[in-house]
């Protein structure tokens, strides 16, 4: 299937085109195989989350926003699929907060590097960290490509902004005494227990959401900030995610059919 021969009158219009995005970026390199199923696994706790940002995830956006504008030395991790998914708003939201921009990924390979490098700069960004010429440095704990860091970047960063991640970086980031933003949509996993901020929401909502915070707080004063910060709990937030998805559970009715059409705003 193509997207244009997706109709849009089908229930799940835009989840497909999604799909669709991933998969062209697949075949272009950008995407792995493991990204698309690490896709489908998201999917399925969005519809459970009755596909739409939860008060808890706006207080978590809101309070990485603060986080990211109070940082000293912010950088935006970008691996295939939050490139090929939101590259642009990425972008954006980097500018916005005086945040670096670096490529790092687990399934590493120059080119595909090379290709997530060039996507991010042709949606606007004018530098994109990664393993070039500078060098390397190592985060500790770590074996995989993921550890492999460029050093103004990841390495010296105070505050780390994840965009679909997994647990191991996490917890050896946070050892290191950095702050991690992390966007998961499973608020059991590895990553959304071991992240200073947890945004359990889809990448795609998120990202806006995190920009307009951003953009409302970024003319306030820094002991605000501080306070938006210092009052968040990210064992409590990720608690009030859970207790969503428990009521939610028990309270729909198996075996009864309401057709409701998907909105651009609800959809993975």
């Amino acid at each position: 299937m193509v997207e244009g021969f997706i109709p849009p009158s089908h229930p799940r219009a835009e989840s497909l085109r999604v799909r669709e995005k991933l998969v062209s970026a697949y075949r272009q390199g950008i995407v792995v195989e493991e990204g698309l199923i690490a896709h489908g696994r998201g999917e399925c706790f969005d519809y459970i989350l009755g596909e739409k940002t939860q008060p808890f995830a706006l207080e978590a956006e809101k309070t990485a926003a603060a986080a990211l504008l109070l940082a000293q030395h912010p950088v935006i991790s970008v691996n295939g699929n939050a490139a090929a998914l939101c590259a642009g708003g990425l972008v954006e939201l980097a500018k916005l907060v005086g945040a670096k921009i670096e490529v790092n990924l687990f399934h590493w390979s120059e080119k595909r590097e090379r290709l997530i490098v060039q996507l991010l700069k042709a949606e606007g960004a004018e530098e994109v960290l990664g393993l070039g010429s500078e060098g390397e440095a190592v985060i500790p704990e770590l074996q995989s490509w993921r550890g492999k860091v460029n050093p103004r970047g990841i390495f010296k960063a105070d505050t780390v902004f994840l965009a679909v991640e997994d647990g191991d970086r996490t917890a050896a980031l946070r050892n290191m005494g950095k702050r991690v933003i992390a966007v998961d949509l499973n608020p059991f996993s590895r990553t959304a227990l071991a992240a200073s901020i947890t945004i359990v929401d889809n990448l795609l909502r998120a990202v806006p959401n995190l920009r307009a915070a951003a953009e409302a707080l970024k003319h306030e004063g820094r002991e605000k900030l501080e306070k938006i910060v210092e009052n968040y709990s990210n064992p409590e937030n990720l608690r009030e995610a859970v207790d969503f998805i428990n009521t939610r559970l028990r309270s729909l009715e198996f075996g009864k059919f309401e057709h409701q059409p998907q909105t651009g705003e609800g959809t993975p």
